[in-house]
């Protein structure tokens, strides 16, 4: 008997803006699909050359009421950088909250637009202390 990963599945408020999130940290849609009589769209998001680990965006298009506020239940996605200051610094560009700053120039934690909590690392070693991630405070939780 064999096992294989297939994806990890999320449900999302705000189709648009989610997507926008998982495209500033490199992500591109594969796959989509639009269900007229479920009423719902499937998106999976992958990292380039990686489509067999997808993130799959489950989007009700009548709403989702049993969407949690806080998904911290749900633990946390994680995504490997070659330079996690320059990533930490488009998303903060783009509006996006570094809730854990990357201080040691190795982990940082953000929140998507559902409040899903996503961990960045640095690939390889961890990058020299610099500002404005040295001094810069948590912020929320992660």
């Amino acid at each position: 008997m064999t096992l294989t990963y297939l994806h990890t599945m999320v449900r999302v408020k705000d189709l648009e803006k989610t997507v926008t999130f998982f495209e500033l940290l490199g992500l591109k849609e594969t796959r989509r699909i639009d269900s007229e009589g479920g009423r719902f769209s499937l998106i999976f998001m992958a990292a380039p050359d990686q489509e067999d680990c997808p993130i799959e965006l489950t989007y009700n298009w009548d709403g989702d009421d049993e969407l949690p506020s806080d998904s911290r239940h749900f633990g946390h996605l994680a995504y490997r950088t070659t330079d996690i200051y320059a990533l930490c610094q488009k998303l903060m560009d783009n509006g996006v909250v570094i809730n854990r700053p990357p201080r040691d120039g190795h982990m940082a934690f953000v929140r998507s637009p559902d409040n899903i909590s996503v961990e960045l690392l640095q690939e390889g070693d961890d990058l020299a202390s610099a500002e404005p991630w040295a001094s810069m405070q948590n912020t929320g939780h992660w």
